[in-house]
Protein backbone atom coordinates (compact mmCIF):
# COMPACT_ATOMS: atom_id res chain seq x y z
CA UNK A 1 0.00 0.00 0.00
CA UNK A 2 1.46 3.29 -1.13
CA UNK A 3 -0.35 6.58 -0.69
CA UNK A 4 0.29 9.08 -3.47
CA UNK A 5 -1.37 12.12 -4.92
CA UNK A 6 -3.31 11.46 -8.13
CA UNK A 7 -1.02 13.72 -10.19
CA UNK A 8 1.97 11.46 -9.31
CA UNK A 9 0.57 8.40 -11.12
CA UNK A 10 1.85 7.42 -14.56
CA UNK A 11 -0.21 6.18 -17.54
CA UNK A 12 -1.58 2.71 -16.79
CA UNK A 13 -1.36 3.16 -13.00
CA UNK A 14 -4.50 2.97 -10.94
CA UNK A 15 -5.46 3.65 -7.37
CA UNK A 16 -8.34 3.88 -4.96
CA UNK A 17 -9.40 7.35 -3.86
CA UNK A 18 -8.71 7.88 -0.15
CA UNK A 19 -9.34 11.57 0.48
CA UNK A 20 -8.99 15.12 -0.72
CA UNK A 21 -5.99 17.10 0.40
CA UNK A 22 -6.40 20.12 2.64
CA UNK A 23 -5.12 22.37 -0.14
CA UNK A 24 -8.29 21.96 -2.22
CA UNK A 25 -11.17 24.36 -1.96
CA UNK A 26 -14.80 23.37 -1.30
CA UNK A 27 -15.96 24.31 -4.81
CA UNK A 28 -13.34 22.06 -6.44
CA UNK A 29 -14.21 19.20 -4.08
CA UNK A 30 -17.90 19.53 -4.95
CA UNK A 31 -17.04 19.59 -8.66
CA UNK A 32 -14.90 16.43 -8.37
CA UNK A 33 -17.57 14.61 -6.36
CA UNK A 34 -20.11 15.44 -9.05
CA UNK A 35 -17.85 13.85 -11.67
CA UNK A 36 -17.55 10.59 -9.69
CA UNK A 37 -14.32 11.18 -7.77
CA UNK A 38 -15.73 9.78 -4.51
CA UNK A 39 -13.84 7.98 -1.74
CA UNK A 40 -13.37 4.31 -2.49
CA UNK A 41 -13.66 4.68 -6.29
CA UNK A 42 -10.92 3.24 -8.48
CA UNK A 43 -9.31 5.68 -10.87
CA UNK A 44 -6.89 4.79 -13.67
CA UNK A 45 -4.54 7.08 -15.59
CA UNK A 46 -5.39 6.63 -19.27
CA UNK A 47 -3.46 9.25 -21.25
CA UNK A 48 -1.36 12.36 -20.75
CA UNK A 49 -1.55 15.30 -23.14
CA UNK A 50 1.60 15.93 -25.23
CA UNK A 51 2.67 18.84 -23.02
CA UNK A 52 1.84 16.93 -19.83
CA UNK A 53 -1.40 18.70 -18.90
CA UNK A 54 -4.31 17.80 -18.75
CA UNK A 55 -4.43 14.09 -17.93
CA UNK A 56 -7.25 11.73 -18.93
CA UNK A 57 -8.52 9.42 -16.17
CA UNK A 58 -10.93 6.49 -16.29
CA UNK A 59 -13.38 6.35 -13.39
CA UNK A 60 -16.70 4.54 -13.11
CA UNK A 61 -16.73 3.80 -16.85
CA UNK A 62 -16.14 7.43 -17.85
CA UNK A 63 -13.16 9.29 -19.27
CA UNK A 64 -12.50 12.54 -17.45
CA UNK A 65 -9.70 15.04 -17.99
CA UNK A 66 -8.23 16.91 -15.04
CA UNK A 67 -5.47 19.44 -14.78
CA UNK A 68 -2.51 18.42 -12.65
CA UNK A 69 -3.38 21.33 -10.36
CA UNK A 70 -6.73 19.67 -9.61
CA UNK A 71 -5.32 16.13 -9.40
CA UNK A 72 -2.71 17.08 -6.80
CA UNK A 73 -5.51 17.45 -4.24
CA UNK A 74 -6.64 13.80 -4.43
CA UNK A 75 -4.91 11.10 -2.34
CA UNK A 76 -4.96 7.58 -3.78
CA UNK A 77 -3.86 4.18 -2.53
CA UNK A 78 -1.83 2.39 -5.21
Amino acid sequence: MAVKMLNELKPGDEGKILSYGNKGNAELKRHLLGMGFVKGSTVKVDEVAPLGDPVKYLIKGYSICLRKEEAKNIEVDC
